[in-house]
């Protein structure tokens, strides 16, 4: 803060020294409006000496001491600017409540309160299962959140394609099959009839949707064990999944649900479905060509959430994509940039298994390979299975075979996805 001519009047028109209490109120003054200067912070860098002296050879330059004094001053001021962010307050957390959040937990639409002690212990999600959803889901939702800790929000997830492929169709409205829907609607059509969809979801409190299906399948048939894809697919074209997609993508926002883009990085072509045994993609130089396109397109309309395959893919390694670092790390976000939610497909599917993986063991190699959120399906031992995977993660972290920082990090992705803000 440099005011030379306010210092300059000043001194240029001061009255000989005086003696005694007179001096001393002169000595608090010029005290008290130093620190007045240091107070409003006009200027935080280092005073310039004037060029002007008094006739008495004596300059008039400010002294070193408003100098040190700032310096003195600047440490506080910076710790006291340090930001805060959801990092440094998960930071805080320990291993456990990390890994809780990492996980969905499966439950049938049914009955909700039964992920009432892993939602209480802070899994991150739930995992809705089910063909017809009772007609009080929301107020049962709303029951089931009061339990999350901190009261954070919870993301509750479900399958919404359109066609076979629908849990809620009963609450929310049906939706034709993807394939119908890329064959016979505009994309306007398909964002405005899905945003239809997506409020009664959010109303019933299904914040996420497990749609769209972006992969490139042009078979006339319905899912089956051999073919993951079929109708779920828009189309055999790769320009009219990628426009169909994003109008999916847009029409769920607009209705204020979380869209999950999948299944990365494309099941078009596949050999087999991966729910029932090992199954590949096309090769990778393909993909790349034919696959790849509609997540890019997705990523860049601003994509919040991607679910990652369990299909090996050739050319990316021999592990399904959803454990391999190479898909997720180097290609979907090193490459691709994508910074949001990476989901995984359902650890219990049998390609894991035959991969060699456990569902806790698969759950610690996903998040170390980059996914955030670790899926896996209704079953009669789901509160053991939820514990497994959360004592897996933890002793991952304990031994040295997962990163704390990485666990973080797939933490804070989980909470961003829902904009919460623990520093609010």
């Amino acid at each position: 803060m440099n005011h030379p001519s306010y210092r300059d009047r000043r001194r240029a028109t001061a009255p000989p020294r005086l003696p005694g209490r007179a001096r001393n109120t002169r000595r608090l003054s010029a005290a008290a409006a130093v620190a007045a200067m240091l107070l409003v912070g006009c200027d935080t860098g280092t005073p310039k000496a004037s060029p002007h002296s008094s006739g008495s050879g004596v300059s008039l330059a400010p002294s070193a001491t408003p100098s040190h004094s700032r310096s003195t001053f600047a440490p506080a001021l910076t710790t006291a600017a340090t930001a805060c962010t959801n990092s440094s307050k998960l930071a805080g957390w320990s291993n456990r409540r990390l890994a809780m959040l990492t996980i969905a937990v499966p439950v049938s639409e049914t009955s909700v309160s039964d992920a009432t002690s892993e939602v209480s212990a802070g899994a991150g999600g739930v995992l809705l299962f089910g063909s017809k959803a009772p007609s009080d889901l929301g107020s049962r939702l709303t029951t089931l959140k009061s339990h999350v800790p901190g009261h954070l929000g919870l993301l509750v997830m479900t399958d919404e394609e359109g066609g076979g492929i629908q849990r809620m169709a009963n609450l929310v409205g049906s939706l034709p099959w993807p394939a119908y829907m890329g064959a016979h609607w505009t994309p306007a059509q398909i964002q405005q009839n899905v945003t239809k969809v997506a409020k009664k979801m959010a109303a019933a409190q299904v914040n996420m949707d497990l749609a769209p299906v972006v992969d490139v399948d042009g078979r006339n048939v319905a899912p089956s064990h051999t073919n993951p894809d079929g109708w779920r697919s828009f189309s055999g074209n790769t320009s009219v999944v990628s426009k169909a997609g994003v109008a999916y993508m847009n029409g769920l926002r607009a209705g204020g649900v979380i869209p999950v883009v999948k299944h990365f990085p494309g099941l078009g072509g596949s050999t087999y479905n991966s729910d029932f045994g090992p199954a590949r993609t096309l090769p990778w130089s393909t993909l790349q060509k034919v696959g790849i396109p509609p997540f890019t397109a997705a990523i860049k309309a601003g994509a919040p959430a991607i679910m990652v395959s369990n299909n090996i893919v050739p050319g990316l390694g021999t592990n399904p994509a959803s454990l391999s670092p190479t898909a997720i790390s180097s290609e979907l976000r090193g490459k691709m940039g994508f910074k949001g939610l990476v989901v995984t497909d359902s650890l219990s599917a049998k390609a894991i298994s035959a991969a060699g993986f456990s569902v806790p063991a698969a759950a610690v190699q996903a998040l170390r390979s980059g996914a955030d959120m670790v899926l896996f399906d209704l079953g009669s031992n789901v509160s053991s299975q939820t514990s497994s995977i959360a004592t897996a993660i933890t002793n991952a972290v304990t031994g040295g075979h997962l990163s704390r920082s990485r666990l973080i990090d797939a933490a804070g992705h989980v909470l961003a996805v829902r904009h919460v803000n623990l520093c609010s």
